[in-house]
């Protein structure tokens, strides 16, 4: 890999110094490419300012009437997950494998601390100086953030939520101990060891306690011991899952934590925001 690094470094170096040598006066000024709109929410619930990235597909800006759901993600931040969810939402909607929804990021400011629940386990509270915080994170979601982006922007009543990793722990744990805050919950290998497994554990018993109104569960698997828990829930949904309730559950065991969410995102959206069949 290292190789390929130094190649890849001799192939810029090569590059850069025959452009500095063409003739580049006809060659415009460089201006910034805008792939979405961004701005700040000063979260009281937080204590401190938020930075929203929003995409738009092209439906949006068609029609003055048209009204879109909305599909949330932590990891939101240009240099996290947006810019590759929002290509995935922009062809995918493109070409008609999908609805259009306006993609909703949330930067993170302390990752850790927001994504994650409680935990009794002190291996888990080395992981960051603060931990634990994902309940009032869920209520800057729904208190502070869901008001503004429904007043900005027009949207309909349907809300998504997706994430991997600790996103995927929180996405796991909001469908939980929130069932009634999203319609759609995509999780891609949830970190189920947080807190001793205590989501998986406790997972009959919340199961039992449904949510007023018809949700959607998509869980997705790499080839790494993530997929060992996620096993496990999916287990207890196939015994336990509600009426309300539609799940899934990929296995993509060629996939790596770190490779996942890409093509495991791809599918989920196809999946769950497929188009309505075309009757003309």
């Amino acid at each position: 890999m290292r190789s390929v690094c130094y190649a890849a470094a001799a192939v810029v170096s090569i590059s850069s110094s025959v452009l500095a040598q063409a003739d580049t006066s006809g060659v415009g000024q460089a201006s910034a490419l805008t792939v979405g709109e961004t701005f700040t929410i000063q979260s009281k619930t937080l204590g401190e300012a938020r930075r929203i990235n929003v995409y738009l597909p092209p439906a949006y800006a068609d029609s003055p009437n048209v009204r879109l759901p909305v599909l949330y993600m932590p990891d939101g931040g240009i240099g996290e997950d947006f810019l590759h969810v929002a290509g995935l939402v922009q062809v995918s909607v493109g070409n008609g494998t999908m609805r259009p929804f306006l993609l909703v990021g949330i930067e993170n400011t302390q990752r850790r601390r927001d994504l994650t629940g409680p935990t009794q386990s002190a291996e888990d509270k080395k992981i960051a100086p603060q931990v634990g915080g994902s309940a009032a994170f869920r209520r800057f979601v729904h208190s502070e953030l869901m008001p503004v982006v429904n007043t900005r922007y027009r949207t309909t009543k349907e809300t998504a939520i997706m994430g991997e990793s600790l996103a995927g722990l929180f996405v796991v744990e909001t469908f939980f101990v929130e069932p009634d805050l999203f319609d759609t919950y995509i999780a891609f290998d949830p970190s189920l060891w947080w807190n001793n497994n205590e989501l998986v554990n406790r997972a009959v018993d919340r199961l039992h306690v449904s949510g007023n109104r018809h949700r959607t569960l998509y869980l997705a698997s790499s080839g790494e011991d993530f997929s060992r828990l996620t096993n496990q829930l999916a287990e207890v949904l196939g015994k336990n899952a509600p009426a309300n309730l539609t799940w899934h559950y990929e296995r993509m065991p060629s996939e790596s934590h770190a490779t996942i969410y890409h093509p495991a995102a791809l599918q989920a959206l196809r999946r769950l925001f497929k188009p309505a069949p075309d009757h003309r």
